[in-house]
């Protein structure tokens, strides 16, 4: 039994959905399909949700809104007259965009959430439509109805473990059920979003629930590749990967996956397979719990930029009991989040990303730093990238690190910062911002172009 995802891109045109269509077809154990809303059919498109988040600023500026609406159910009523669709299917979707301008605004705060969604909530119906209309027994089915209950935090709903039971019913289901991503319900029956990039979530969360063979996610790349195809030219394909480098390589700027959709997955102990809409017949990337077979020690590497790294002195700092518990106080106090504590016996330094910051956040960590915990020196440096090297057999590997290391050395970027945890799973390189890509090249080929 699988659940089967597809992403924007793969349901943005009537071409795409027929492509949907043979992949379902193709195999009978894909019961469970969560869709995304329409994405871009070319360059200078504009993706579903982004016409709906105008939509939303115009609603409550109180401007006019109708061009919004009818560019939005204009885009939706193209796939139904070339799938050859009854009308009713967009009489149904029409009218649902139409009744987000009928909701009220004060004291409303999951407007944006509701307006949000309406975008895999009406993809849902027209996919469900389309596919009973081609062969297919299938069915909509509303994230309320399938038991995909969350929390009310709008923006970033997190799944309610009590939910799992009633996802599990869906096992039961003779019809291909076709469930929007990215949103569930809360208790008190508000549309709620996982944070932007949530369909893969909501992907893992059936998956997880319905206790599936296989999380199958479609995308509009042959899976995942060892190094970004924008820096590195035709870099190799990566066959299998854990749940733990998939997080690593995640987080530092892999887009593929949503980092939180590896969650539910890994937890339901479900693997789960990254694969090509417009090329089903490649095997993609499987994410697995173990690896299968022997692996090289690095398998991908990952860089992400916009960080910025707070620098503090103080002799004799391991010496004063709490001295660490004070210095994230500060920042706790300020609603900031820190990314990596790499330390010295007198100097510590907070990596975090540039958003965290305001200039008025910045003076007021100084003064604190400073006045209340006297240290001798503290300051804030920004224009930084992290670069991840990520494999699960390094820590079995000797000379993984030397190797890096010279890889940078040989091309002349200074390493300002490097951090590895304790599960050895990843080695973390900070670097200037400009020196980035260079770093990417230098490691790529230091482990994939040179003989190991």
């Amino acid at each position: 039994m699988k659940v089967i995802k597809f992403g924007g891109s793969s349901l943005a045109s009537a071409e795409q959905l027929e492509k949907v269509l043979h992949i379902v077809k193709s195999d009978k154990e894909r019961r469970f399909v969560v869709v995304s809303a329409p994405g871009k059919r070319h360059a200078e498109d504009t993706k579903v949700t982004d016409a709906l988040i105008r939509y939303y600023r115009e609603y409550v500026a109180g401007n006019d809104i109708k061009k919004h609406q009818d560019w939005i159910i204009n885009r939706y009523g193209d796939m139904v007259n070339e799938l050859g669709l009854k009308p009713t299917v967009l009489e149904q979707i029409a009218k649902s965009f139409r009744s987000l301008a009928t909701l009220p605004i004060e004291n409303n705060p999951f407007l944006y959430d509701t307006f949000l969604a309406a975008g895999e909530n009406n993809n849902a119906k027209l996919v469900a439509a389309y596919f009973n209309q081609n062969g297919i027994a299938s069915r909509y089915l509303h994230p309320r109805d399938a038991g995909i209950f969350v929390t009310n935090e709008p923006g970033n709903a997190q799944i309610l473990p009590s939910s799992y039971d009633k996802i599990e019913e869906l096992r039961d289901s003779d019809e291909v059920l076709v469930i929007p991503g990215f949103f569930g319900v809360t208790k008190d029956n508000q549309i709620c979003t996982f944070s932007r990039g949530g369909s893969d979530i909501s992907g893992s969360i059936v998956a997880a629930g319905v206790k599936a063979d296989l999380y199958e996610n479609f995308t509009d790349v042959d899976g995942i590749f060892a190094a970004h195809p924008g820096i590195i030219k035709k870099p190799k394909s990566i066959k299998e990967l854990t749940y733990r480098e998939m997080r690593e390589l995640a987080y530092a700027g892999f887009s593929v996956l949503h980092d939180e959709a590896l969650i539910p997955a890994y937890r339901g102990q479900i693997p789960l397979v990254i694969k090509n809409t417009n090329n089903p017949s490649h095997p993609g990337t499987k994410i697995v719990l173990d690896h299968s077979e022997e692996h090289l020690p690095v398998v991908g590497i990952a860089g992400d930029n916009h960080f910025t790294s707070i620098e503090i002195s103080k002799y004799l700092m391991n010496r004063e009991v709490g001295f660490g518990r004070k210095v994230l106080q500060v920042l706790e106090d300020l609603n900031i989040r820190w990314e990596h504590l790499p330390t010295g016996i007198d100097d510590l330094s907070i990596v975090l990303r540039d958003n965290e910051l305001t200039p008025i956040k910045e003076q007021e960590i100084l003064r604190q730093l400073t006045q209340k915990l006297e240290v001798d020196s503290a300051t804030i440096n920004h224009g930084f990238s992290i670069i991840m090297l990520v494999g699960e057999q390094m820590k079995s590997r000797i000379g993984v690190t030397a190797r890096a290391t010279k890889a940078l050395s040989d091309n002349n970027i200074n390493i300002s910062m490097m951090s590895q945890g304790s599960s050895e799973v990843s080695i973390m390189f900070v670097v200037k911002e400009e020196e980035e890509k260079a770093a990417i090249k230098a490691l790529y080929q230091a482990f994939f172009e040179e003989e190991l």
